[in-house]
């Protein structure tokens, strides 16, 4: 969907935007005579998207996975290791930050989107143009502005200390938050907060494109590939379809009313009808592997921006191999990984050999982990650059110097023609996938399964053939899925009705999207109470006699929540914290 083009239109002057109430050098410009002024209109919009990250390695993604029982944070100082082991403190709020980036990307959306400014805005000479400009603009401020209160929804929406079921203080004028009089921001209901983000959804429908590429129908040198990495009608429609699932969840919908699930279902389905009907003329294919370098994917519905640094590898290999060893994987997610054949590993129809682990796995478990014996090939010849020694005594075994304390290492994202060791490093281009196909795949088959039950269709598809998609397709390293000929497994949950059927969902969700920061958010949405997210992490403890297996920490978490910012709740007098964290106000 996405593709790299030359642009004429891409050299427009944005540098001189340093804040969206900066005069420029000449100081000619103010509030009054911005229309004048129209790169600096646009600025608003550019400068909200560059709030976005651009790396699965931030404090939202793996880090994020790191106050879940899917990695450990190496380093014991980090504020999302002690958030998760219950010794955070206000002053070391990991998530305060994400506060203030959402409400400065929502301010410059505000600002944009006042009175009509940016539509009002002639960008070009040629009048269609223009027109075509406008309305990208304009979208693209509402689907901002709804990504951003998403963000809000998904970290701090809960129950308050007053009971009530509470989202974020909505804003939807062109203030700063921060510098303004904070004594009337208040929280609106968690209905509200969705019912407004719904609305700037619609509202985004109705100017952006489908699709990127329709923008590309007429003449490129209006835009072009500034159009890549931005939202467009399909983004919009994904995002809507995470919204309603969100809203569906156990924890935010007491009464369990069906018609949000029935919405989470129709807008994925529309999103996975158009992968395989439009974006199949464009190189989607459902039966194909894709590349986490590659951020071109057809794989992508909306992507951040593109880099090309190492910071990943760096992050994720061993001292040995002259990485630092920042985050591990868990013996607890390596559990939930099937056998080969698709079952859970422990079933009694598995295949796997309890005695070898790392033999007779899902595919998907190789393409992931880094492992005892693994071996690190380059993929350019083949040849074998490093393997893995993470048993007693080994070079790479945990609390070594700049090693996980997992004994696991991440394979997932990195590129395996890296090696610092080389002397010219290569690096390949990598960029968060913010949504994507196997996003929707998940998203359908537990919504429409909640609704009609995983055989019966609704939209067009069946929640099982959801599943079947992810789990028969190749892994990026190109080996068939773990259905890719037969899914007894698979076949039997379906047989066995919704629940069952949920669960097989949860842990697909699980093995998919791990390290992409979503789990945080599911083990929330699904709780029904704190002890459920207080699981004991462990790690594998390899010696000549076989594996055991080893506390490394326990999560321990007085809320199902994550609280307002203390300084938050200082400044806004009428925020109610959320239920759990009464010593934050």
């Amino acid at each position: 969907m996405k593709r790299f083009l030359i642009v004429l239109f891409a050299a427009l002057p944005f540098a001189g935007c340093s804040d969206f109430l900066d005069p420029l050098p000449n100081g000619h410009y103010t509030d009054q005579n911005l229309l004048d002024y129209p790169s600096m209109i646009r600025g608003f919009v550019e400068k909200s998207y560059a709030l976005l990250p651009t790396s699965y390695s931030g404090g939202e993604y793996v880090y994020l996975d790191g106050a879940t029982d899917d990695v450990v944070i190496t380093a014991q100082t980090n504020a999302m290791r002690r958030f998760a082991v219950g010794s955070g403190t206000p002053a070391s709020d990991p998530f305060k930050t994400y506060w203030i980036r959402d409400y400065k990307g929502i301010m410059y959306a505000n600002k944009f989107l006042d009175k009509f400014l940016g539509l009002n805005t002639r960008y070009m000479i040629d009048n269609e143009q223009n027109l075509r400009v406008q309305r990208s603009l304009q979208g693209d401020a509402y689907a901002l502005r709804a990504w951003y209160q998403l963000d809000l929804l998904r970290k701090w929406g809960g129950r308050g200390t007053d009971g009530r079921l509470l989202g974020f203080p909505i804003v939807t004028e062109p203030i700063d938050v921060f510098d303004a009089d904070a004594g009337d921001f208040t929280r609106a209901s968690y209905d509200e907060c969705v019912e407004q983000i719904l609305r700037d959804c619609d509202s985004a429908l109705y100017y952006l494109p489908a699709a990127n590429r329709d923008w590309l129908a007429g003449d490129i040198a209006v835009e072009g590939a500034v159009r890549w990495l931005r939202f467009d009608g399909l983004a919009v429609k994904a995002m809507k379809a995470m919204t309603y699932l969100q809203w569906a969840s156990p924890a935010f919908n007491p009464s369990n009313d069906e018609e949000r699930w029935k919405q989470a279902a129709r807008y994925a389905a529309e999103v996975m009808d158009f992968k395989l009907t439009q974006d199949g003329a464009h190189g989607f294919n459902p039966a194909a592997s894709f590349s986490w370098t590659d951020p071109n994917s057809p794989e992508i519905i909306w992507s951040s921006d593109y880099s090309k640094s190492s910071t990943m590898e760096n992050l994720f290999y061993p001292d040995g191999f002259l990485g630092s060893g920042g985050v591990g994987p868990t013996q607890n997610l390596v559990d939930a990984f099937p056998a080969a054949n698709g079952y859970p590993v422990g079933h009694p129809s598995a295949d796997n050999d309890p005695q070898n682990p790392y033999i007779g796995r899902d595919p998907r478990f190789y393409s992931t982990i880094f492992y005892n014996g693994a071996q690190v090939r380059r993929i350019t010849n083949n040849e074998v650059m490093y393997t893995f020694d993470t048993k007693v005594g080994g070079r790479d075994e945990a609390g070594g110097v700049n090693n996980t304390m997992t004994n696991y290492y991440i394979r997932k994202f990195v590129y395996l023609g890296w090696n610092k060791a080389d002397d010219k490093i290569q690096t390949m281009p990598k960029s968060i996938f913010f949504l994507r196909w196997t996003q929707m795949c998940l998203t359908f088959a537990e919504a429409a399964n909640r609704v009609s039950g995983p055989t019966t269709p609704l939209y067009g598809y069946t929640p099982k053939q959801a599943i079947a998609y992810l789990r028969s397709r190749p892994t990026n390293d190109g080996t068939p899925g773990v259905g890719a000929t037969a899914d007894p497994y698979l076949d039997e949950c379906a047989a066995a009705g919704k629940e069952a059927f949920e669960t097989l969902v949860r842990n697909e969700r699980r093995i998919e999207l791990c390290f992409e920061g979503h789990r945080f958010y599911d083990l929330r949405r699904w709780a029904s109470n704190v002890a459920e997210l207080n699981e004991t992490i462990r790690k594998p403890v390899i010696t000549g006699s076989g594996t055991s297996f080893a506390e490394v920490e326990k999560r321990n978490y007085t809320s199902l929540y994550v609280p307002i910012p203390y300084s938050e709740m200082i400044r806004m007098k009428g925020l109610v914290q959320n239920e759990g964290w009464s010593n934050w106000e």
